[in-house]
């Protein structure tokens, strides 16, 4: 991990944040309590500043940048999956952003709102919250269903307990073993 202090803009980072190896952290970043960023994964406030709440996700590939004017705000409890770029955009709790979608500039997604994988969601355009947006352009197709939000919330908690288990590996505090068939 790479954490990076740019022209005085210096990441501001929970103590509890787990940070992969490989991941990069750059400028005027915010990163709260228990948010866990993967290898890969890039996040630059060189141009304006990044706030990422509590509980996030940020998965492996990802790339977050506030270009100048538009400050990127994720909320808490948000999981944004492989390969996503969020670029000076707003992000409600709760969101999930899919595997490689892009969400442009001045965007907005709503709370608890599924972006599905490889959707594009243009500059300024709102996804309502609860709602699942797909295409390219991303347009709300549906609402959000209880069985999506508790697969969601399984697989935010897993993320959080790994995250957890990772960060002590990393300390060099527990050992990773591999199973008898691999041994």
């Amino acid at each position: 991990m790479s954490v990076i202090e740019f022209e005085g803009k210096k990441p501001k980072i929970h103590p509890s944040v787990f940070l992969a190896p490989g991941s990069w952290i750059i400028g005027d970043v915010t990163l709260d309590e228990d948010v866990n960023v993967w290898t890969n994964a890039v996040i630059r406030g060189d141009d304006d500043k990044v706030v990422i709440g509590a509980r996030t996700t940020v998965l492996e590939g990802c790339l977050i940048e506030a270009p100048t004017g538009n400050p990127v705000n994720i909320g808490s409890d948000v999981i944004i999956s492989h390969g996503a770029t969020i670029h000076g955009a707003k992000i409600g709790d709760k969101a999930i952003i899919g595997i490689q979608a892009v969400i442009l500039d001045r965007a907005e997604i709503g709370e608890g709102a599924m972006v599905g994988s490889g959707a594009l969601v243009g500059p300024r355009k709102v996804i309502p919250p609860k709602m699942v947006a797909l295409g390219i352009p991303a347009e709300p197709k549906s609402e959000v269903t209880e069985a999506n939000v508790q697969y969601m919330k399984k697989e935010h908690e897993r993320t959080l307990s790994k995250a957890k288990v990772y960060k002590q590996i990393y300390r060099g505090k527990r050992t990773a073993h591999a199973s008898k068939e691999y041994s």
